[in-house]
């Protein structure tokens, strides 16, 4: 089955690129081009009345369709952002300083970055368990997390260098032994792309994703559900968390509301939540859903391995998301070479990173064999 109709204003843009880098900018399908026209006319014609409809009508359709993708029992529960970074500093904000914090090795660089800059300020102490062996990881972050002492646990759903997918979330989780401990998923190469059911820890963990990558909406529609209880005052703060009628607090004190709007921070470009919710009823319309997709994805890996047997090295995960990340000293002259040729994939270090999306068919992952396979050879 192809799906590429329905991505003709990107594809078409250059005919002559194969892009194979789902995991990163994913291109967005054609209905996408209509929601952005809307966002438009809504403050062309609504001035500032706009936020009426987008926090009554736009936001709760997005919250709705993020709770239904993973099991999410109070829809009110997710809030918005336009990156990541913004949520993860807001939930931390809520912690003591110095933070305890237990991470992995393996967290993309947003986190690793400002984790590394906090460190260095004082205001955090960090543990990081190493995700190499992958066989043993989930074993290995379990018995430090159960080590207890942390104030936040940070794990990603699927490790952004190497694919590999932390099936074991409930269990990480119970292994911590504070309750009061925060434990926060980091969900981007997760969500849209491996099926989940998320219903199990909406109570006790922070589900952090967002909609650039496999959820096809582009940037600035990122979002945080949020479990009841957990940082109910942030520090980091913005009017947003103060829109309209639903918040308490004692006289005097700045007041939150309960549900997940506690975590919004400020003013930000709302037409991201036009293009994820246009993906969204779009992917209804065809009865797709995120096991279609994934199932999609993995009958295209399986095809493209086998056409790289004995090219590339096998990776490293074999319980993996949307992207096949094959580890060789080669990777940056290879990904050159591609790139060269049209070919759109990146790299990591050494490990050269190939996404594959519902955009893709049959004859592109012959086409990449043979771009790949003239790369390999020219090294």
């Amino acid at each position: 089955m192809s799906y590429k109709r329905h991505f003709s204003r990107f594809l078409e843009s250059d005919p002559h690129r194969l892009h194979a880098a789902a995991h990163s900018h994913h291109p967005w399908p054609d209905v996408t081009f209509e929601a952005q026209q809307q966002a438009w006319l809504d403050a062309a014609t609504l001035h500032d009345d706009k936020w009426d409809r987008v926090f009554g009508e736009v936001i709760p359709e997005a919250q709705r369709h993020i709770a239904r993708r993973i099991g999410l029992p109070d829809p009110a529960a997710t809030t918005f952002a336009p990156n990541t970074h913004e949520l993860v500093k807001r939930i931390v904000s809520c912690l003591p300083a110095p933070a305890r914090v237990l991470t992995t090795d393996a967290e993309f660089h947003s986190f690793a970055r400002q984790l590394a800059r906090w460190e260095e300020a004082g205001r955090v102490v960090a543990q990081r368990v190493a995700s190499a062996p992958l066989d043993s990881f989930a074993q290995r972050f379990a018995e430090a997390a159960a080590g207890g002492g942390h104030d936040l646990v940070f794990v990603s759903h699927v490790l952004f260098d190497s694919g590999f997918v932390v099936d074991d979330l409930p269990a990480l989780a119970a292994a911590v032994p504070d309750p009061a401990t925060f434990f926060v998923v980091d969900a981007y190469h997760g969500f849209m792309a491996v099926p989940t059911d998320f219903s199990a820890l909406a109570d006790r963990a922070f589900y952090v994703a967002g909609g650039y990558k496999y959820a096809m909406a582009g940037e600035g529609v990122c979002f945080a559900a949020c479990p009841p209880g957990y940082g109910a005052r942030p520090t980091d703060t913005g009017w947003m968390a103060g829109f309209g009628e639903l918040v308490s607090g004692p006289a005097g004190e700045v007041a939150y509301p309960a549900d997940g709007g506690r975590f919004l921070g400020a003013t930000f470009d709302v037409s991201g939540l036009y293009r994820f919710n246009a993906v969204q009823r779009w992917l209804d319309g065809l009865g797709i859903g995120v096991g279609e997709i994934h199932a999609h994805v993995v009958a295209l890996q399986e095809q493209l391995l086998a056409g790289l047997d004995g090219i590339l090295p096998t990776p490293d995960a074999q319980r993996r998301g949307h992207f096949l990340s094959f580890r060789t000293p080669d990777a940056k002259s290879i990904y050159d070479r591609l790139h060269a040729a049209g070919v759109v994939t990146d790299f990591r270090g050494d490990r050269l990173r190939i996404g594959l999306g519902l955009y893709h068919d049959d004859e592109d992952v012959k086409a990449l064999v043979r771009h790949v396979a003239d790369a390999a050879a020219a090294r």
